[in-house]
This record gives C-alpha cells, sequence and structure tokens, in this order.
C-alpha cells in the first residue's frame, strides 16, 4: 500500500529532534511522498533544507500563507514569485485566506491570494488552498478565474456540502486529514457523497493528529488512519482507497 501525504510541515521545529525516525516511520507506514508547503521567507531555507536531505520523497511547495500576510507581504510575493520562475516547486501554496485569527489583513490576504492564483496559472502549477471562515470570500475570487486552467486542492476541508459541491464544480481536489476520524466531525458526512477521484489525503502535521493520536504531534505515518477511516466511509478496502488517492496526487502534482 503506497500512500502520498499531500501537506505536512516536516521542516518545522516540532521535528528538530528526531526527523529522521519520523520519515523512517512514514516510510514502514507506506508514505512514499511528502509534500511541503511553504509559509514564508523565513520557512523557506529550512524546507529546502529537508527537501535536500530527504530527495525525491520530501517535495516543496512555494507560496505565502495566509497568516503571514503582513505589513512586508508585498516583498514577501515578490519573493514567492521569483521562486516559483525556478520550476521546482510541487505547487504553489500554501496561500488562501485565513479570517480565523484576524480579519483586520481581509485586503491584504485577498491580494495575495489572487497573485498566487495568477502563478499558478501562469507556470502551470496546482495551488493549496487554506481557508478557514473564509470559504464565501475564496469562492468570490476563484469566480473571476473559470475556465483559466486553475488546478489544485482545499487543504484540511472544513465546509460544508454546499462548499464541497462549488469547490469540486470548480475544478479544485479536497485534501482530507485528521479531522474525518474526529468523533463529533461532521466531515464524515459532507464528503460521504463526493467521488473518491477528487480527494487527497494529507496530515498537516505536526498538527490536527487523527485519533487515536489526537492531541498529540501529528505526523506522515498515522496518515494511515485517516486513510482507514477515509476507506470505511466509501465502503473500500483501505488499500483501494490508497491506490485511488495516491493516484489523484500524483497526477495533480505531476510525481
Amino acid at each position: 500500500m503506497i500512500l502520498v501525504d499531500t501537506h505536512t510541515h516536516l521542516y518545522l521545529p516540532e521535528f528538530d529532534s528526531d526527523r529522521d525516525e519520523t520519515v523512517a516511520r512514514a516510510l514502514k507506514a507506506g508514505v512514499h511522498k511528502m509534500i511541503m508547503p511553504n509559509i514564508d521567507r523565513g520557512s523557506f531555507p529550512s524546507m529546502m533544507d529537508a527537501a535536500s536531505r530527504y530527495p525525491g520523497l520530501c517535495i516543496p511547495m512555494i507560496g505565502l500563507h495566509p497568516t503571514s500576510v503582513r505589513d512586508d507581504f508585498r516583498e514577501e510575493l515578490d519573493f514567492i514569485e521569483e521562486k516559483a520562475a525556478s520550476g521546482i516547486f510541487s505547487a504553489i501554496g500554501e496561500t488562501g485566506i485565513d479570517l480565523y485569527w484576524d480579519k483586520s489583513r481581509l485586503e491584504e490576504q485577498e491580494i495575495s491570494f489572487t497573485r498566487h492564483i495568477e502563478m499558478a496559472i501562469r507556470h502551470s502549477l496546482p495551488i493549496v488552498i487554506h481557508a478557514r471562515d473564509s470559504f464565501a470570500e475564496i469562492f468570490r475570487i476563484l469566480s473571476g478565474y473559470r475556465g483559466a486552467g486553475l488546478t489544485g486542492v482545499f487543504h484540511a476541508f472544513t465546509g460544508t456540502p454546499a462548499d464541497l459541491r462549488l469547490a469540486v464544480d470548480t475544478g479544485l481536489h479536497i485534501g482530507i486529514g485528521g479531522i474525518v476520524t474526529f468523533r463529533n466531525s461532521p466531515l464524515a458526512v459532507t464528503i460521504s457523497e463526493a467521488d473518491p477521484g477528487m480527494l487527497l489525503l494529507e496530515t498537516d502535521s505536526p498538527y490536527l493528529a487523527p485519533v487515536p493520536y489526537r492531541g498529540r504531534r501529528n505526523e506522515s505515518a498515522y496518515l494511515a488512519e485517516t486513510n482507514e477511516r477515509l476507506a470505511g466511509i466509501f465502503g473500500m478496502t483501505p488499500a483501494r482507497m490508497a491506490a485511488i488517492t495516491t493516484e489523484n496526487a500524483v497526477k495533480l502534482f505531476r510525481l
């Protein structure tokens, strides 16, 4: 069984003491690719170090996280655009809009998100979208790019059934992580009628560990729990679900 973790922050300090061991556990669990989203200029060197340390296994993308959109965001975006032109990244992201922590930067986040969309289209790369309390704002911006060839994924999807339908109608995949294993989460019901051909597995590690590891540091090896839960929702074997989501990831990110 081969799995792809389409969203992991393996390069963060939470893994500094046992990064090699974490990678070894992921491989043992069947995770053969780990795609890493960038956060900002500060995270870039450590992300690239991880990509160099585990070549062919840890694959970087390039973007500016919406919670890192601050006064200097235009300079940050110039940095991102320069790096995106190198052709070595698997995706543009993560980007999007986050209104959970701070609503005062909405205008700046919208500008940043729009520039990321245009980067993704220009470089023919998928976009990885972070949406938190912001589906309406994100869909409003995306509506201006229908027919432009944009591909990508809503990372750590937590939207409503209507949000899911609109995302898929827009041509975007749905990233499913540990939240789907939480007992009180409505996500299992929301995605139960989705096309498995539009689903991707992710951890968002070190965050959002699945049951039975909830509350601990998440890691790519735990992707197996999410895959098993997803297989149960769709009434198929874990091996079949792994095959489908891995094929989806390979096609989207051109692995």
